[in-house]
């Protein structure tokens, strides 16, 4: 009987002290997925890489391609430069040094200046001025086209006392290739008669002169009278 009675006082013990003690504390809560419901460690080290990895490993790989590309792309275009470089060279208007040489024009434009002067001015007092002109001013086909041109003022102009003067006005030179050239001149030309009363005439020639260069020295190859004595 002491032992049933023993055994119920403890229970009470028991329950007095848990109901004061109060209700239980919830279990702490964590971060860490239960157990099976996340990636474990074997997961996370076989993930994908990130984007950037990613497009680093294409970047490369594309690299070898753009390169050929690039380099196709250069050599067409150094043959398509080389191309027009030729045609450049081969173009006469490149080739003309009258485009560029100021000193070679000038000096062409100044001999051929007095030479054209010199070779259609005559004095019949002095006839031998125009066969000196013509020795140190004319080579290859020019000295026949100059004895035509003057042939009628040689023989006139002892009986006419005749004095002819022939003043270049303006020349451009069209073309200067090596030691070649062309010039074409305009001059006025004054023609007086003594014979018969002082009888003056004036008029204008335009000439186009071909002349080649020697040393320092142009001289006239070729005389053109663009049609004038035809």
């Amino acid at each position: 009987m002491s032992t049933t009675r023993h055994l119920l006082n403890r229970q009470r013990r028991l329950a007095a002290a848990a109901t004061s003690r109060g209700p239980a504390a919830p279990a702490p809560v964590t971060d860490r997925p239960p157990t099976g419901e996340g990636p474990d460690r074997g997961d996370r080290e076989t993930a994908p890489p990130p984007d950037g990895h990613a497009a680093g490993s294409v970047a490369r790989a594309r690299l070898p391609v753009l390169l050929c590309v690039l380099a196709v792309l250069l050599a067409g275009f150094a043959g398509y430069a080389a191309h027009r470089g030729s045609t450049l060279r081969d173009d006469p208007a490149t080739r003309n040094a009258a485009l560029a040489d100021v000193a070679r024009t000038s000096e062409l434009k100044g001999q051929v200046t007095r030479a054209v002067e010199a070779l259609f001015s005559y004095n019949f007092a002095e006839p031998g001025a125009l066969d000196r002109a013509a020795e140190a001013h004319l080579s290859g086909a020019a000295v026949r086209q100059h004895a035509d041109l003057l042939a009628a003022v040689r023989k006139e102009g002892p009986q006419q006392k005749l004095v002819l003067t022939t003043t270049v006005t303006r020349s451009g030179v069209e073309r200067i290739d090596g030691d070649r050239s062309r010039v074409l001149v305009f001059a006025d030309q004054s023609n007086t008669r003594t014979a018969t009363k002082g009888e003056t005439s004036y008029g204008a020639a335009m000439l186009a002169v071909e002349a080649r260069r020697t040393d320092d020295t142009w001289t006239v190859t070729g005389i053109d009278t663009l049609g004038a004595g035809s």
